[in-house]
């Protein structure tokens, strides 16, 4: 395992804070018990607005509520990607499934972004994928790709292609996905991304390749980018993808046990990328062959 240098989780207060800092860093985060917060507290690790904290504060909107975490070793992820495409603007990688895209969930250092900007400092991701999922991550290495690779994201010229493999036997040839996301309740993590009709429009459409004993490998385009949007959207339709720990038929969590967003188990892969380069505005069509598990 990896021994990284520690990361300050910093959180600017909104309107309705709560009513000490020890009681809603137990409200908001909860991977961690009140106990777990208040040794904290005790060890000096939280700080509010730059003064180090006991947690009887009683906290007000503005002001900025730091956790410094020491240092902690990471657990092992592959530790490469495969490089498909570089120029002075644009880096495509494949990552390996089990690696994740950016720090979060205990991760900071074993992250794809370290190890791409470990080669190339000004690299910028400009999107990303879920821990468990495989495929084609796009960095920007200047401002100006940034901007025009952003823009054409909004506009929806940027064409993305998954493969996946979901519990069940689909009844038809081709999906038309709309439900909305939105936050739906979690038991542990008080909110997840899932289906939800009070949610934001969310567009996929999913073509069978292939029809298994049980299962159904799906090619997948997404038209919108909100987060865990293949895997919540071939649950609403049924077909939740085969090992998949967070969610359900339906498109929300399972009602036992359920899962946290970064759990693995599942096979998703990024296996085509289409935008015009930013910089001489031709097509770039981008291809990272699936794993054997999900070829025809």
């Amino acid at each position: 395992m990896l021994l990284n240098d520690g990361y300050v989780y910093r959180e600017k207060l909104g309107n309705r804070p709560g009513s000490s800092a020890l009681a809603h860093l137990t409200d908001r985060y909860r991977h961690s018990t009140e106990a777990e917060w208040q040794a904290r507290f005790v060890r000096g690790e939280v700080q509010l607005d730059g003064v180090v904290a006991d947690g009887s504060e009683a906290l007000r909107a503005g002001q900025w509520l730091c956790w410094h975490r020491p240092p902690w070793e990471e657990h092992d992820t592959p530790q490469g990607f495969e490089l498909v495409h570089e120029d002075a603007e644009l880096v495509v990688v494949v990552k390996p499934g089990g690696l994740p895209t950016l720090p979060s969930g205990g991760y900071l250092k074993n992250t794809l972004l370290s190890f791409v900007q470990a080669r190339w400092p000004e690299a910028v991701p400009m999107h990303r994928l879920g821990r468990a999922t495989s495929g084609l991550v796009l960095f920007t290495r200047t401002h100006d790709a940034a901007s025009k690779v952003a823009s054409s994201w909004r506009e929806g010229r940027v064409h993305k292609r998954y493969r996946a493999l979901s519990s069940g036997l689909a009844a038809s040839e081709h999906y038309d996905i709309r439900a909305p996301i939105g936050l739906v309740p979690h038991p542990l993590l008080g909110e997840v991304h899932g289906a939800n009709a009070r949610g934001k429009p969310s567009h996929s459409t999913a073509q069978v390749l292939e029809r298994r004993t049980g299962d159904t490998l799906f090619q997948v385009d997404i038209h919108t980018g909100r987060p865990e949007q293949i895997r919540i959207h071939l649950a609403f339709i049924g077909h939740p993808l085969v090992g998949d720990p967070l969610f359900a038929a339906g498109g929300v969590p399972l009602a036992d046990n359920p899962g946290l967003p970064g759990d693995g188990g599942y096979l998703l892969h990024a296996e085509s990328l289409a935008l015009l380069h930013p910089r001489s505005g031709e097509r770039l069509q981008l291809h990272a062959p699936p794993p054997l598990a999900l070829r025809c």
